[in-house]
């Protein structure tokens, strides 16, 4: 039986097995990180580690709130084509590699400072690819550094990145006092600075140049089949489902010609009539499978073009995001075609076009998908949460000027109030969130589509296993074994910084600043000295996810379209990391004092 006096030891190990059990299933990714962390919130609940009270503290934390109505402010902004607006102004259409490189990097710095930076991503990603057509640029030239420069933007503010709304609310909620928006550019701006020349001239030698997801794309007819049902076949008068041509191994049925009228998204009842013209997707081993079909012979004219202009079908290019529920999965197994009324036409993964039979395929984040659907599928889905990136092929955005310009005076107004002390970050957030609302520069609808709920039950979450880390003195002990190795603060701070990065390359950079902060307090009150430092270096740390593909989400993003391999982010990343890492351990102490 245990007595009072055991409790803490127990708690104490307790909270370490299930700190380094999250550890393990954040690196190997087993698990979705918000059903990872309400896993872990409810065993220090039930373990008693935690009271009701403490594991919910997360969920009322004004950092919480405050991300989420950025969200919406964000929504606003986007919907509206008010980032378009700013990219056509700001950017404009570059002809060379060397102008798209001027142009884009220094607006995504500026824009990422202020906005989410996913959908700034994507919009360059989406520019970027259009000019690649028009005038031959080099897309695995641009992306990472339009990816690594959204990250370097992140850093200038305080609401640059959730992670630092997370720290600054974590610090807060200890009674502690917070930063003001602009203070973190005190070291962000520098290393903006620095990092954008470093890419300038590091880009041209140490990123490939290879072929994106959209020109490997533009070869996908290898990967269609035109097959024509002949008088007398066996498949004449017979429905698809009964005729077998529903589920075959590698293959899709895309759509049916039928007298000059194209029949797309076919039903499994439709009947099929001789002279059909049946248009297939999968690799070409497996045309020989419908050769053995009786009456059905492969069309001596290949007429299927991909340019999405014939009846309502689009072309669209997705990126596969680590939430998506069909990872794991084949294609033939996640029901695609009936999960998004839409069919894959080929799948690009690390910079290659997968071969195969497409059905078989095993999907992976980060996979870049050629997709055909009805015209509405951008609509439906770019909001969602089981792509990163949506984009149409040869898609053009136009704004509504008016909407838009309203949309950056909300946005420009939320930025006055924040910076100038008239009003809270959270209160100027919730303010402009509401404006955006009313003024119809989003919908209710929209706006909670907008919010992404799974990065905010994880941030909930981890909050309580951060109070867990600190409550049974996990933080300190961890803290003590650290002062063991280095003695000073700046030691301390250069060790910080170092855990911070590490285990944000293998962890989501939210979890890895929630995990670590309460360990850096400790450090610093062990040391006696000032804990900004150390916080600062734990924003700065988190964000800076430049070696791996996964560590931020962006990086994944860019994955696909820009051709890249996990090495180009080691080669290209690991320069930058080291660059990053020594400015900020220079700046950080001469700016905030220990």
């Amino acid at each position: 039986m245990l007595g009072p006096d055991d409790m803490p030891m127990l708690n104490f190990a307790i909270v370490s097995v299930v700190l380094v059990c999250t550890l393990v299933a954040l690196v190997f990714n087993r698990l979705a990180p918000e059903k990872l962390f309400l896993l872990v919130l409810g065993t220090l609940l039930l373990t008693g580690v935690l009271t009701a009270k403490e594991a919910l503290t997360g969920f009322a934390n004004v950092g919480i709130f405050t991300i989420a109505a950025l969200y919406v402010v964000v929504g606003g902004l986007k919907d509206t084509g008010a980032t378009h607006l700013l990219r056509r102004y700001l950017v404009g259409s570059p002809q060379s590699q060397s102008s798209a490189f001027n142009r884009m990097l220094p607006v995504t710095v500026a824009l990422s400072a202020f906005v989410n930076n996913t959908p700034i991503v994507a919009m360059f990603t989406t520019l970027a690819q259009g000019l690649s057509k028009r005038f031959s640029l080099r897309l695995s030239g641009l992306l990472i550094p339009v990816s690594y420069a959204s990250i370097l933007g992140g850093l200038c503010t305080l609401i640059g990145t959730s992670t630092n709304l997370v720290v600054d609310g974590l610090i807060q909620q200890q009674g502690m006092e917070g930063f003001s928006l602009f203070e973190i550019a005190w070291v962000g701006l520098p290393i903006a600075l620095v990092g954008f020349v470093y890419m300038k001239f590091a880009a041209p030698f140490l990123l490939p140049a290879r072929e994106g997801s959209m020109e490997q794309f533009d070869h996908v007819r290898e990967y269609m089949v035109e097959m024509v049902i002949q008088p007398g076949s066996e498949l004449v008068k017979r429905s698809i489902q009964d005729a077998g041509l529903r589920n075959l191994p590698g293959l899709f049925l895309v759509e049916i010609e039928r007298e000059g009228q194209v029949l797309s998204a076919v039903r499994p009842r439709t009947v099929l009539e001789s002279g059909d013209r049946l248009i297939f997707a999968g690799s070409p081993e497996s045309v020989l499978e419908l050769r053995n079909i009786h009456g059905l012979t492969l069309a001596d004219d290949q007429r299927f073009k991909l340019d999405g202009n014939r009846s309502d079908r689009r072309l669209f290019e997705a990126v596969l995001s680590p939430s998506n529920p069909m990872i794991g999965m084949s294609i033939k197994e996640a029901r695609f075609r009936h999960r998004y009324s839409a069919v894959v036409l080929s799948v690009s993964r690390h910079g290659e076009r997968l071969k195969g039979k497409l059905g078989d395929l095993t999907l992976e984040a980060g996979d870049t998908l050629l997709i055909e659907a009805q015209k509405g599928f951008l609509m439906r889905y770019r909001n969602s949460r089981d792509f990163l990136l949506v984009s149409k092929l040869a898609d053009t955005n136009h704004a509504e000027d008016r909407k838009a310009l309203l949309a950056v005076g909300i946005f420009l107004a939320m930025i006055i109030a924040s910076a100038t002390g008239l009003l809270s970050i959270f209160e100027s957030s919730v303010v402009a969130a509401g404006a955006m609302l009313v003024t119809r520069c989003i919908s209710f609808e929209d706006a909670g589509k907008s919010i992404d709920y799974p990065v905010l039950l994880v941030i909930a979450c981890a909050f309580g296993l951060g109070a867990a880390v600190q409550n049974v003195g996990l933080a300190s002990a961890l803290a003590s074994a650290l002062l063991e190795f280095v003695k000073t603060p700046w030691g301390a701070l250069v060790a910080i910084y170092i855990t911070t990065v590490f285990l944000t390359e293998l962890m989501t950079n939210n979890a890895a600043a929630i995990i670590v902060l309460p360990i850096a307090i400790s450090t610093a009150h062990t040391l006696g000295v000032n804990y900004e430092p150390f916080a600062i270096a734990v924003m700065v740390g988190a964000s800076a996810s430049f070696m791996t593909p996964t560590g931020y989400q962006t990086n994944l993003m860019v994955m696909g379209p820009g051709g890249y391999r996990f090495l180009d982010y080691v080669k290209f990343g690991a320069p930058l990391s080291l660059i990053v890492g020594l400015i900020a351990l220079l700046l950080i102490p001469q700016i905030w004092a220990f």
